[in-house]
């Protein structure tokens, strides 16, 4: 699937730019949020998350849908870095939404809701 090779390339370079790998936060801005460390990934994350409801409700009231796209592609961005920070990849949330493909919204929420209940009495 071509999204899953993108995905899988963006993610090596997010990989090359963490400071353990030679990333310089001088010269790369994935370096440097890395080295900063999460504080200043989470945020960006919270700052793109807000873009993309501002540009959903623009969307909604006239404004270009193509905008969405962009936000939408920012908060990947910045996800994908938390994702590599936290030693994972989009192919572990690809495998997430496989697992969940075929189950209802609230199945799954359900099911959520019933492990974390079994987490939480062990």
């Amino acid at each position: 699937m071509r999204s899953n090779d993108s995905l899988a390339r963006l993610a090596a370079i997010i990989e090359s730019r963490k400071p353990a790998n030679g990333g310089d936060p001088e010269a790369s801005y994935v370096a440097r949020l890395l080295h900063k460390g999460p504080d200043a990934f989470l945020k960006k994350i919270g700052e793109e998350a807000t873009e993309v409801v501002m540009a959903a409700k623009d969307a909604d009231h006239g404004g270009a849908p193509h905008k969405l796209v962009g936000e939408v592609a920012d908060l990947w961005f910045h996800s994908m870095i938390a994702l590599a920070h936290y030693g994972l990849s989009p192919a572990d949330v690809i495998a997430e939404l496989e697992r969940r493909e075929g189950m209802s919204g609230l199945e799954e929420k359900a099911l959520r809701k019933a492990l974390g209940r079994e987490g939480a009495g062990e």
